[in-house]
C-alpha cells in the first residue's frame, strides 16, 4: 500500500492532505518534533520524533519508497526522497523531480551564501488560497497515478 508522509512541522496543507488521503484510503504519517492534533478515523498516524537537526527528515527519508508521496518544503529532504523513488510535492503544489531538484538545491545554496554575506534575499511568499487549490489538485493527481503505477505497493 502506498503511503503519504508529511514533514509536519509548519506544514500549511495538512487538512488538504487528509482529505485526499481519505478519498483514496491511503494512510498518512505526519512526522513532527512535537505532538499535534490529528483527526480520528482518517488514517493519519502522528509520529513524534526527538528534537534535533534533521531527525524528522531522516525518519521520512529512511521509509519513503517508490509509490509513496512525500509532502515537504524542505529541498534536501525532497532530494533524498526522490532518490529513494518517492514522488515529492511542495506545499504550494509544485512537484519536485529529478529534473528540477538540482537547480533548486543550487539556488537554495546560493541564497544561503548571500544571507551569510549579509545580503537580504527575502523569504518564501505567503501561502495563498490558490496554493491550497493547486496543492490539492496535484496531490490528487499523484495519488491516483501512484495507485495505478504501484498496485501491489
Amino acid at each position: 500500500m502506498i503511503a503519504i508522509f508529511i514533514d509536519g512541522d509548519a506544514c500549511p496543507v495538512k487538512d488538504e492532505t487528509y482529505a485526499v488521503a481519505t478519498r483514496y484510503g491511503v494512510p498518512v504519517a505526519l512526522v513532527a518534533n512535537s505532538s499535534m492534533y490529528v483527526p480520528d478515523g482518517m488514517g493519519v498516524e502522528l509520529i513524534v520524533v526527538p528534537d534535533g537537526p534533521d531527525v524528522a527528515d531522516d525518519w521520512i527519508a529512511e521509509r519513503a519508497l517508490p509509490g509513496d508521496v512525500v509532502i515537504t518544503a524542505d529541498l534536501p529532504l525532497a532530494a533524498r526522497c526522490i532518490e529513494a523513488g518517492a514522488r515529492v510535492l511542495g506545499t504550494t503544489g509544485r512537484e519536485f523531480d529529478e529534473e528540477s531538484i538540482g537547480g533548486l538545491l543550487a539556488t537554495r545554496e546560493l541564497k544561503e551564501h548571500l544571507r551569510g554575506a549579509g545580503v537580504m534575499t527575502g523569504g518564501p511568499a505567503p501561502h495563498a488560497g490558490k496554493d491550497r487549490s493547486r496543492f490539492s489538485s496535484k496531490l490528487d493527481e499523484l495519488v491516483q497515478k501512484n495507485l495505478r503505477d504501484y498496485p501491489d505497493a
